[in-house]
């Protein structure tokens, strides 16, 4: 795989074309962004990103969102069904969290939000480790040490923060790694962004930003949060910043690549831009259709992340029926695993709540840990 972000290559008709400090222009009424794979399944050119991968790395692009798309449904069923407390789906995102996932490096160290499912699946955090949180049973199941993936972060904006105290280490220990914080189009609105954006561009650190704007911050729209592109907020801060079409992987993949590339090689954070839609609700608690129109989803179901590149690989012969077949009962087994697994989750220990808080213990929390432990043997009692 080889992607290859300053190459002025000439794009082929219809593709996208240089616009700005670094993006390009779509069709006619759409904003202007890099595009390398068309909602049709076209293969394009763009002037500043390339990419070049083999079919066995197309196939596997196509199989981490399959897979991923059937796991955030199958969650999206066990909490309809009460077995999960909440769900924050990532429909429609898969490409921008696919591509982003695949282009960074083992060493490299992510900061999710609550929506990173895709990310984590490219990490390699089993999908079952996430759903503790949202069951009940615990703060978040795997250690982000192992996969250099940080646990999930439920407080809007706080881990770009995070992740640039983090970058600002890694500059200070003198690594090539790089770090990436992820954030919606509703966070960008936070402080805690803006405060990121400052310090990481004053100290250089090797970050970057990528911000999926899924067009919606719940039920507030884009357009009432900001009146610029939201990847032109980079300008402000003194570093550069670019829009990808979320839902073309191959852009995605080459467009951070290139944002990693230069954090590692001492250039300083990079603002991405990931233009795309949340098909469902913002969380399983949400009910979208009280504030915006079917039309809208219609029309962005048109462009479809997976859709996309399915079409490109059976148009090229760059994968066959049992590819399909075959990925289809892998999907299934993945299910049903999810759900086993959920179903048999051990619930934590009630006291468990008051451990881990001081280091040399507490005499509140011993307080409150003895009331407690009262309060829970008084259902014992009034069973009897």
């Amino acid at each position: 795989m080889t992607v290859d972000s300053t190459a002025a290559r000439k794009p082929r008709r219809g593709s996208s074309k240089r616009a700005g400090a670094k993006g390009g222009a779509a069709r006619a009424g759409e904003p202007e962004l890099v595009q390398l794979l068309t909602p049709e399944g076209e293969r394009v050119e763009h002037p500043d990103y390339s990419i070049d991968l083999t079919p066995e790395e197309l196939r596997g692009l196509y199989r981490d969102m399959v897979l991923t798309r059937r796991f955030d449904a199958e969650a999206t069923t066990l909490q309809r069904q009460g077995e999960l407390g909440l769900w924050a789906s990532l429909l429609g995102q898969e490409a921008a969290q696919i591509g982003s996932g695949r282009a960074t490096r083992p060493d490299d160290y992510v900061f999710p939000t609550y929506r990173e499912h895709g990310v984590a699946w490219c990490r390699g955090v089993d999908p079952t480790n996430l759903l503790g949180m949202f069951r009940g049973v615990n703060h978040g199941g795997w250690d982000p040490n192992e996969n250099n993936f940080h646990l999930y972060t439920i407080v809007i904006g706080s881990q770009a923060l995070h992740a640039t105290g983090y970058a600002m280490g890694v500059a200070k220990d003198g690594a090539d790694s790089a770090v990436i914080a992820y954030f919606g189009d509703g966070a960008s609105s936070q402080g805690d962004v803006a405060e990121a954006f400052t310090f990481s561009a004053v100290y250089n650190a090797p970050v970057v930003f990528f911000c999926q704007n899924n067009q919606w911050a719940i039920s507030e729209p884009t357009e009432k949060q900001t009146r610029v592109p939201l990847y032109q907020r980079a300008q402000g801060y003194g570093f550069p910043g670019v829009r990808v079409d979320g839902n073309d992987v191959l852009a995605v993949l080459a467009v951070t690549k290139a944002a990693l590339e230069r954090a590692r090689t001492g250039q300083g954070p990079t603002l991405v831009e990931a233009f795309t839609y949340r098909m469902g609700a913002h969380t399983t608690s949400d009910d979208p259709t009280k504030y915006r129109r079917d039309e809208e989803r219609e029309l962005w179901e048109a462009k479809d992340p997976i859709l996309r590149v399915r079409t490109y690989l059976e148009r090229g012969g760059l994968a066959d029926e049992a590819f399909f077949t075959a990925l289809e009962t892998e999907s299934d087994a993945l299910a049903k695993r999810v759900r086993d697994v959920v179903r048999t989750m051990p619930d934590p220990d009630n006291m468990a709540i008051f451990e881990h808080i001081y280091a040399d213990g507490h005499a509140l929390v011993d307080e409150e840990r003895a009331q407690f432990a009262a309060y829970q043997a008084s259902f014992a009692e009034e069973s009897h």
